[in-house]
């Protein structure tokens, strides 16, 4: 199934397909996630989701049951 994934705040919108890693479709799209550990521990890739829920990009996929999904980019001056 494809998922329409739009990243904020560029407005970048990209398909992708449900379980692809999430670092992978924002690659694709020409979108930058920073990385630290890639094992979720540092929250270095940490994204917010529809809905307000704060996620690690570097172990998470895109969900299945939904046709869109917005992912809002925030940085951490920390990294």
């Amino acid at each position: 199934m494809s998922v329409h994934i739009r990243f904020l705040p560029d407005n970048v919108v990209v398909g992708a397909q449900v379980g692809e890693p999430l670092l992978k479709v924002a690659e694709r799209a020409g979108v930058c996630i920073p990385t630290g550990c890639l094992m979720g521990s540092c929250h270095a890739c940490e994204v917010e989701i529809d809905g307000g829920e704060a996620i690690c990009a570097c172990i998470s996929s895109v969900p299945p049951g939904q046709a869109e999904l917005t992912i809002n980019l925030y940085v951490d001056p920390t990294w």
